[in-house]
């Protein structure tokens, strides 16, 4: 994969409240996250700690943290963790946003792929002004 494809997947670990009921919420987390898109690896690293690698155009940190917050789990809110997935979540926004993928945008895959075909050399461009098209 090339350099920004490498640069688009993100490895990043999810902490958990040790004081919810559920004292294994990294297992339960897991299932909540398998088979979404964009997700390419989980693993539990330990009953508060789950492993996450994902492709950044298809989602996000935030995304996969509301959908583990929605499903009842405690995200850990430690100060080190707040700061920690802010800055996360602020750099993924400023990546996006850099490649073309507006905030909302859930799967934006699409639009960078044209994007960059538009932006490369290629002879399958017309230079002519639009009106001149029309007529010939």
């Amino acid at each position: 994969m090339s350099d920004i494809g490498d640069s688009l997947i993100k490895q990043r670990e999810i902490a958990f409240n040790v004081l919810h009921p559920d004292p294994d919420q990294a297992r339960a987390a897991l299932v909540l996250l398998e088979g979404m898109d964009g997700v390419l690896e989980l693993e539990v690293a330990a009953p508060d700690l789950l492993r996450v690698r994902y492709y950044l155009l298809e989602t996000t940190l935030a995304e996969l943290e509301e959908r583990l917050t929605a499903g009842g789990l405690h995200l850990d809110n430690g100060v080190l963790s707040k700061v920690r997935r802010a800055l996360y979540r602020y750099t993924e926004e400023t990546q996006r946003t850099n490649l073309g993928c507006g905030k909302g945008e859930h799967n934006c895959t699409e639009k960078v792929f044209a994007s960059n075909y538009y932006r490369r050399e290629h002879g399958c461009r017309d230079d002519r002004p639009d009106h001149w098209r029309r007529y010939l």
